[in-house]
């Protein structure tokens, strides 16, 4: 078996990957189709488009939405004929204290950080059965395990997406389709802008808190979740591999 990624790792390989459009979603593209993957590139923002070539669909589609999930998969089999691996990273935010949060703040996250989860990983469930073969990767963080003021809706929801991950994993294995987690630690996208000006930047800073002492690159994470829907990871079911400088290691200073 193979050890060591090449550029033909993912050759005759199909992907959906989620939430594509920039960040981790879009590095996760690049390097599964540097690889030789096929990929259904999905996500509400229509810079996704960016990413059409020869072996790259995009797809403009709200996660959240039943018929958007079926959508992707159905277009992954139309395209290129079947489906191996999903990549369920799309994924947002909302900074309060609970006081302050409304409903709308709470049901929006987790519509996206675990519905569109569920719904995706349903879909793909659907055509992966009977291959008896296929790979899921979801999305996580540091925030899956631990938690600080204000995040109290994404902290909940990346506890649900841990425990979705593992239970889906432990029905999965039976078919041969092996289900996983990456728990990313403070990246450098775009996930705050929404609060922040310059909302890399601000990750950036945050990041010097962990004990490698800086923030983690897309690319960086995109290894992780190319490794987890990888052979390589063939005896990995139900994990959540933390990828975020020692983060959740440490406790906070």
């Amino acid at each position: 078996m193979e050890k060591t990624p090449s550029a033909t790792e993912f050759a005759g390989k199909v992907a959906i990957v989620t939430g594509a459009a920039s960040g981790i979603g879009r590095a996760t593209v690049e390097l599964l189709h540097a690889r030789g993957a096929s990929v259904i590139a999905e996500d509400r923002d229509e810079k996704v488009n960016e990413l059409v070539r020869a072996g790259v669909v995009p797809l403009v589609a709200d996660v959240t939405e039943e018929a958007a999930a079926k959508r992707a998969v159905e277009t992954a089999v139309a395209k290129f004929g079947k489906l191996d691996i999903l990549v369920n990273n799309a994924g947002i935010i909302i900074n309060k204290l609970v006081v302050d949060m409304t409903l709308e703040d709470w049901d929006k996250i987790f519509a996206v950080n675990i519905r569109g989860v569920f719904l995706h990983s349903r879909e793909a469930m659907h055509v992966m059965l009977p291959n008896r073969n296929g790979s899921i990767v979801n999305v996580g963080s540091y925030a899956c395990f631990q938690t600080f003021p204000s995040i109290s809706a994404y902290a909940a929801s990346k506890g649900a997406l841990a425990q979705f991950t593992r239970t889906l994993a432990v029905e999965a294995i039976d078919h041969g389709i092996r289900v996983n987690a990456v728990g990313s630690g403070d990246t450098v996208t775009n996930i705050l802008n929404h609060i922040h000006q310059d909302g890399p930047s601000a990750l950036a800073e945050y990041g010097k808190h962990a004990p490698i002492g800086r923030a983690g690159q897309p690319a960086e994470i995109a290894e992780i979740i190319a490794f987890l829907a990888s052979d390589r990871a063939s005896f990995m079911v139900g994990s959540i591999a933390m990828a975020d400088g020692g983060k959740s290691v440490v406790l906070p200073t």
